[in-house]
């Protein structure tokens, strides 16, 4: 797993870890909040190859099914995560700083705060 999925809730995470983050992430943005059905085997037409393919499909079905007819799993909201993926998008763009704060709706100065976190020009001292 890359550092994509450092900010990802645990089962998120889990996702990203056997079919990768785009695939974890593609299924919180669509599923987050609601308890999904995960089959034993996936088939072509399920709601979760559809969303993220037959083959990430399968490594999820292969991890996740717990019984021979598949199982249950609450996918979390991931807002905190979404917000974070945000933040962290919009300032490795090459947007401005008001364009990231109207994207975002916030201030730009909060949009400079959290430049100078990410930015360390300072050089070290030893």
């Amino acid at each position: 797993m890359t550092d994509q999925a450092e900010f990802l809730p645990e089962i998120i995470a889990e996702i990203a870890g056997v079919a990768g983050f785009d695939a974890a992430w593609t299924i919180a943005v669509a599923k987050g909040g609601q308890q999904v059905f995960i089959p034993a085997i996936a088939s072509p037409d399920h709601w979760l190859s559809q969303l993220v393919g037959l083959e990430a499909a399968t490594r999820i079905c292969a991890h996740f099914s717990t019984r021979s007819s598949g199982d249950k799993i609450l996918i979390p909201m991931a807002s905190g995560a979404r917000r974070r993926k945000a933040w962290a998008d919009a300032l490795a763009s090459d947007k401005s700083a008001n364009e990231i704060a109207a994207t975002l709706g916030v201030h730009r100065r909060t949009v400079f705060r959290h430049k100078s976190r990410t930015n360390d020009d300072q050089g070290e001292l030893f």
